[in-house]
C-alpha cells in the first residue's frame, strides 16, 4: 500500500505491493521450452510476465485512473502497457476505485486479482473489504465481488496472496492497524476468495510495517518483504505460520521507498526487487540479487528497466507464451512511444513550450513525452515524430535546434521533420536518429535541449542514443 501509515509515519499517500515480477516486444513470442523453476516462482510453462497496477499523474489529473491496468513483458524489466494504458476493468462497489492490485495464478491455473478498496488518496477511508476478480486468461474478468476481511474500524491495505500448502488454502496478507495503534501485516485464509477465515496477526515486529510481499519456498525459507521507515527490508521463516517471521536483511531505498515486489527471473538465478516512491506518479527503482538468503541487494542501472507510464504499486506474475500473445492480440500495444535517454535514463524526450528536450520523469503533462513514430514526411523509409497531444505538430530542426512546429505542408518542413532510425551510436540495441536533410548530423541532447549535431566523441554518441519503448 502506498503509505498511509499510522500517525507515527509519513503523512500522505499510498497503498501497495505484489509478488513476482520492461520494453517488452509488442510482437508474438516464439514458442519456448518449458522452464522448471523452484518453488515460489512460476509454473513450468511460463515464459513471460504480466504486471498489474493503477495510475497516478503528478497532478492527479490526466493519467490518473484507479482501475485495473495490465502490461506485459518478455524480460520483466521493460513493459508494454495494454489497452493504450487504459484500465481493463474498474470496481463497481465500495470506493469505486482500487489501489495496489495483486495478480496471482491459482492452483487450478486460472488467475485471481485482489486490490485495496480505495479510490484516490483519502487515507481516512477505512474499508474492511478488498476487491476481487477471477480470470481464466486475463482477457476477461468475471465474478467481481468484495471480500470482507475483518470488523475493525481500520483499513485493509495492499492485499497479496500466496498458497499455503500445509493448510491447503490461500493466505491473504494485508496491512491493518492493531490494538497498539501501529500497522501490522494481517492474514486471513480462504479457499475461494469468496469467504475468509477470521483475521490473525501475521507479522508484528513492534513498529509500523506495511506492504507485505512474499517469496515462498526458496531453499528452505519463506521470505516476507515489507516497508519499514521508508525502506524495503525482509523477514524470513522456515514455516508459513503467523508470528514466525524475523527481520534479517539490509534495507534498501531510493529516497522514501515502499511497495516491494520481489520475483525471480525465468531465465537466470537472478531475483529482482522493485520499490515505489511515495509521490503521485511515483518512480519505480529496482535492485537485483542472486541469493535471497544474503539479505543484500545491488541497485540496477535505470537503463535496464522502464515502468509503464504513470504506473503505481505493481503486482507481477508469470505467464505462458500463448497468454502473452493472446493479451497483445486482445488489448493491443500502445499506438505511441516514449524515448528514454541513454546517458540520462531518468529523462525522456518531451516538448515544453514547443521546444524539444529531455526531462526527468515524472512531469506534467506526461503526454508531452508521447510520440507517434510515423513514416517520414519526406521519405516514408524514415520516421517523423508526431506529438500525441499536439497532433498537427512534429519535431523538426530549425537552426539545428529541435522544436515542435505545426506542419505547414512545405517540402522544407517535411525534410526538417524526417530522420532515419539507426542502431544506437552508444549501444546498438538502442536507437539513434540521423537527419534526412543534414545527413552528417544526428538528434542529440545538449544541456537537456534537443538539436542535430555531427557526432564524434563518446559523450556525443551517448547523447544521441535513445530507447524507443513505452
Amino acid at each position: 500500500m502506498e503509505t498511509k501509515m499510522s500517525a507515527t509515519l509519513r503523512p500522505g499517500p499510498q497503498p501497495s505491493r505484489r509478488r513476482f515480477l520492461g520494453m517488452a516486444a509488442a510482437t508474438p513470442l516464439a514458442a519456448t521450452g518449458a522452464l522448471a523453476l523452484g518453488a515460489g516462482t512460476a509454473h513450468a510453462a511460463d515464459s513471460a510476465y504480466a504486471m498489474c497496477y493503477f495510475t497516478e499523474s503528478t497532478s492527479l489529473g490526466a493519467g490518473t485512473d484507479y482501475g485495473l491496468h495490465l502490461a506485459v513483458s518478455t524480460d520483466s524489466l521493460n513493459w508494454t502497457p495494454l489497452n493504450q494504458n487504459n484500465p481493463l476493468v474498474t470496481p463497481t462497489a465500495g470506493a469505486l476505485g482500487l489501489r495496489d492490485p495483486f495478480l496471482m495464478r491459482k492452483q487450478d491455473g486460472t488467475f485471481v486479482v485482489i486490490a485495496t478498496d480505495l479510490k484516490g488518496t483519502d487515507w481516512s477511508y477505512n474499508s474492511q473489504y478488498i476487491h476481487v476478480w477471477d480470470s481464466a486468461d486475463l482477457r476477461t474478468f468475471t465474478g467481481y465481488r468484495r471480500l470482507k476481511l475483518h470488523d475493525m474500524t481500520t483499513h485493509s491495505w495492499a492485499p497479496e496472496a500466496f498458497w499455503d500448502a500445509g493448510r491447503g488454502q490461500y493466505a491473504v496478507i494485508y496491512s491493518s492497524v492493531n490494538s497498539s495503534g501501529h500497522n501490522v501485516i494481517m492474514v486471513n485464509y480462504t479457499s475461494d476468495f469468496v469467504t475468509a477465515s477470521a483475521p490473525q496477526v501475521f507479522f508484528d515486529p513492534g513498529y509500523d510495517v506495511i506492504d507485505g510481499d512474499m517469496a515462498v519456498g526458496v531453499n528452505g525459507y519463506n521470505y516476507l518483504f515489507f516497508k519499514k521507515n521508508q525502506t524495503l527490508v525482509a523477514a524470513r521463516s522456515t514455516s508459513l505460520n503467523p508470528g514466525s517471521f524475523r527481520e534479517f536483511s539490509t534495507g534498501v531505498a531510493h529516497g522514501g521507498t515502499e511497495a516491494p515486489t520481489v520475483y525471480k527471473s525465468l531465465t537466470s538465478i537472478t531475483w529482482y526487487l522493485w520499490g515505489d516512491t511515495y509521490t503521485p506518479n511515483g518512480v519505480f527503482y529496482a535492485w537485483r540479487s542472486t541469493d535471497l538468503a544474503s539479505g543484500t541487494w545491488t541497485a540496477l542501472d535505470q537503463k535496464t528497466y522502464t515502468q509503464p507510464v504513470n504506473s503505481k504499486h505493481c503486482g507481477i506474475t508469470t505467464i505462458t507464451t500463448a497468454e502473452y500473445n493472446n493479451l497483445i492480440a486482445t488489448w493491443g500495444a500502445p499506438a505511441w512511444n516514449r524515448l528514454k535517454s541513454y546517458n540520462y535514463p531518468d529523462r525522456y524526450v518531451r516538448h515544453f513550450d514547443y521546444v524539444g528536450r529531455i526531462d526527468a520523469y515524472p512531469f506534467d503533462l506526461y503526454t508531452d513525452s508521447l510520440w507517434k513514430l510515423v513514416p517520414g514526411l519526406a521519405d516514408s523509409s524514415g520516421v517523423s515524430f508526431q506529438s500525441v497531444n499536439n497532433p498537427t505538430r512534429h519535431l523538426r530542426h530549425y537552426n539545428y535546434e529541435l522544436r515542435l512546429d505545426a506542419n505547414d505542408g512545405t517540402s522544407t518542413y517535411a525534410a526538417d521533420a524526417t530522420f532515419y532510425r539507426t542502431a544506437g551510436l552508444a549501444d546498438s540495441t538502442w536507437a539513434s536518429f540521423r537527419s534526412y536533410n543534414n545527413p552528417t548530423r544526428y538528434i542529440r541532447h545538449s544541456n537537456y535541449v534537443l538539436r542535430i549535431d555531427p557526432i564524434s566523441t563518446a559523450t556525443e554518441r551517448q547523447d544521441a542514443t535513445f530507447r524507443v519503448g513505452y
